[in-house]
């Protein structure tokens, strides 16, 4: 009896997830950002893209979209950056998707100390566009040593940056400080990302968190990143 339960719980939740991944597919997600305005993050349709027939001799004849497809439907993209990323990172880091970025917006959204989409590229990359909602967690300032002191820096600034870098990301990912290390037990469930598959930024903030004890269950990866975001034609927020 208790066996079946679960399964029934786990076959409600399974439900639960396709219904919100369809709605937000065909209606989008209004989100409140930290300046309390609303965006809404959903797929611009063009009426010239959504009114055309695509068969495939014109999706790919010619210049892989057809040439009676207007311009403004088609997307190009970066194929010689970078070094291509497999399509999982381990057996327990789960790779995911637009429509589960957007899921994870959304419970962000609801419960913000549970979940929240990192931005790992570098804050150059970050104030150009991003993802609505992302926190700028540039992989390169994922440092801690708990061994480190600061006669281990050049000088009393460079420390000081160090200490600032790991307790806002203490503070961003809800990782407590105690006498005996550091305490994952209430930390957030995190989905990364950078720039595109060709990107190592994500996964290289992914493994420096593994690193430090994070627990693998609670990472989630955009490959696609904001290239394939922008592909699909999603909504991006821009610092500058």
């Amino acid at each position: 009896m208790i066996r079946y339960i679960k399964l029934m719980l786990i076959l409600s939740m399974a439900l639960c997830a396709d219904n919100l991944l369809s709605e937000v597919q065909k209606n989008g997600l209004t989100i409140v950002n930290k300046h309390g305005k609303k965006v809404t993050i959903h797929r611009e349709k063009n009426p010239l893209c959504t009114s055309k027939n695509i068969n495939p001799e014109a999706l790919f004849g010619g210049d892989f979209a057809g040439k009676n497809v207007a311009d403004v439907c088609k997307k190009t993209f970066v194929t010689k950056v970078g070094l291509l990323q497999p399509m999982h990172l381990g057996q327990e880091i789960k790779t995911v998707g637009e429509l589960e970025v957007l899921a994870h917006i959304k419970h962000a959204q609801e419960s913000p100390k549970k979940y929240v989409l990192i931005d790992a590229r570098t804050a150059p990359w970050f104030d150009q566009m991003t993802i609505p909602t992302s926190v700028n967690l540039p992989f390169n300032e994922i440092n801690y040593d708990e061994d480190k002191e600061e006669d281990d820096f050049k000088n009393e600034d460079d420390y000081e940056d160090y200490v600032d870098e790991y307790e806002r990301m203490f503070e961003i990912l809800n990782i407590k400080q105690t006498k005996d290390g550091l305490d994952f037990s209430e930390v957030k469930c995190l989905i990364l990302y950078c720039n595109g598959s060709w990107c190592s930024q994500s996964p290289n903030a992914i493994f420096k968190l593994i690193n430090m004890g994070y627990p693998k269950d609670k990472l989630l990866w955009y490959r696609g990143g904001v290239q394939d975001w922008l592909i699909y034609d999603f909504t991006v927020t821009k610092m500058n």
